[in-house]
Order: structure tokens, then sequence, then C-alpha cells
């Protein structure tokens, strides 16, 4: 297996805000005609998450627990390696806003982190090609792409302007409500330095209906560093790590608890041992989680604190 990274937005400042994420190196999904040598390339490549069956010509992603370890060999241990990220999307964050200038039509919301200045590209119905470059697929009906210029700041707040955004009410339920797997996505928003040779991140959408309002649910979010693609994936409980914060208890190994956690499981991602008892249990044979009970295939440790 590849190296598996741990993400962190680079210094605003004087304050720096860490992702709390794994970039794991990843593959673009393509469209179903794609040989099938193409789909042995995903499973080969990603590194957390692999694809499923690489027979199978709908590329579809498998469940997360398939493989189970060597029942006579110790879990693999080591320290993630550190990638920077100068851009974040807070996918949490996330929303569709009516444009009150323009009745029916739907603005783009959400809240970022940028520790340079850059662009904003917003791109519906959406394909990702080669290099990490969208293309839209509804030019025809659609207004053409859009960019928005940002300066560097934590907690930025963006919304489209009034006269740029969409109506979803002239499109098919099959066109919105897209499956994971997809290659067209329904929407996509693309993160990038001022400068060509720096990083980008592409957050990759589709919506939901959720009691008669279609709200936007990401499907996945991806980094392109020095020419490697990398997926974006949530650690488990590393929110509870944090010095100060509103459960002091919860940041104790669940196994000595008297440690600091620091070790997250894989392919689960509970952040939930500390060093010391990662390195002895990782000789026990069939090693389930904690937390989920689901197997152990490796253990990475995470330096939170510099």
């Amino acid at each position: 297996m590849g190296n598996i990274f741990f993400c962190c937005l680079g210094v605003c400042g004087r304050r720096r805000r860490r992702s709390n994420v794994l970039a794991t190196e990843a593959t673009p999904l393509q469209p179903p005609e794609v040989a099938a040598a193409s789909y042995q390339s995903l499973c080969l490549d990603s590194n957390l998450y692999t694809a499923g069956d690489c027979s199978s010509p709908t590329g579809a992603m498998s469940e997360p627990y398939d493989h189970q370890p060597h029942p006579y060999t110790s879990v693999e241990h080591k320290k993630a390696d550190t990638i920077r990220n100068d851009t974040n999307l807070r996918k949490e964050t996330l929303s569709l806003e009516p444009d009150r200038v323009n009745p029916g039509r739907l603005l783009v919301a959400f809240t970022f982190d940028a520790a340079v200045s850059g662009r904003i590209t917003i791109v519906f119905f959406a394909k990702e090609e080669a290099e990490f470059q969208l293309t839209a697929t509804k030019e025809d009906t659609l207004a053409p792409i859009i960019t928005f210029e940002f300066e560097k700041g934590l907690g930025q707040k963006f919304i489209q302007p009034s006269g740029t955004g969409v109506d979803l009410s002239v499109f098919e339920d099959s066109e919105l409500f897209k499956e994971p797997n997809t290659y067209i996505f329904p929407l996509a928003i693309k993160m990038e330095e001022a400068v060509d040779s720096g990083s980008k991140q592409i957050t990759l959408v589709t919506y939901v209906n959720e009691k008669g309002e279609i709200k936007p649910s990401v499907i996945k979010q991806l980094l392109w560093v020095d020419g490697t693609r990398f997926e974006l994936l949530d650690i488990y409980g590393i929110g509870d790590t944090v010095v100060g914060g509103c459960n002091e208890d919860a940041r104790d190994c669940v196994i000595c608890l008297s440690e600091p956690r620091d070790t997250t499981l894989l392919p689960c991602r509970h952040m939930c041992m500390c060093d010391g008892c990662a390195k002895e249990v990782r000789f026990q044979r069939n090693l389930l989680c904690p937390v989920c009970r689901q197997p152990v295939e490796r253990l990475l440790k995470i330096q939170l604190n510099e």
C-alpha cells in the first residue's frame, strides 16, 4: 500500500486550522465504457478505500471492510506524513440559498479557509477531466462557468452573486439525485491558489430531497498537490483530542484510559488509541476496532501538536 497523509491547512496569519481528514491517493471514476484496466488501476492506487471487484464494468466502490487482516502477521503501524492544503471548503457549511432578486433560482453558499489568495469556480453538472480539470456537461442550458476571486483568511463566507444561480426545477430527478459512484456531478466547486502551480481542492456534490426541499450533499472532496490527486476522508473522534474541549475524558485512549489518543485505525478511521497501546495490540490476531468492532488493517499515528 502507498502512503496515507494527514491534511493540514497552511499558516494564515498566526493561526493554523487543521482539516480533520486523511488524504489518500486516488484515481477518478471513469464512465462505464472505459476498459476494465482502468478499474484495475483504481484498485491499486487507492490507499484507504479500494474499489470493489476490479472486473466489474460499473466501477462501484466496495464496502470499506471487505478485506480481513491476515491472522498470523502484525498490523502495520506507522506515522502519517503531512501535506499542506492552502484552501479548504468546510463541507458541513455548504447550502443553497434563494436568490431574492431572481425567484426560483438558488445560490451556492459555504464557509472556507484560505492561507493564500485564489479563485473559486462553480460548475453545475460537471465532469472531472484529466489534470484535475472540470467541464460543464450542460453548457447549452446553463450560463457559462463563472470564477470568483478571494483573498486569504480563515472562516470566510461565500455566496454566489445574485443572477449567477441555477433553477433546479427544470431538471429531472435522475439528473439531480446521483449515486456516489457517478462520473457526472450535479455540482462541483473548485478552489485553487492564484498561482497555477499551487494546490487545488474540488468538492463534488449531489442533491438530496428533504421534506420537499432540495439540499446539497457532498459526495467527496479531492485535493491536487504536486501533480498527485488525493481523496480527503474524515477521521472520527479527532475533535475529542483537542485540548480544552468540552469533554476532557473523551481525549483519553479507550484501552488504557490515561494517555491521549493519537492513533487512527484503518480502514474504519476511528482515532481511539494512544501510541503505546497501539504498539502492544498490533501483534494480536484478528485485531478489531474497540469502537466499531471492524477488522483493523493499519494503525496510523497522527501528531496533532507541533
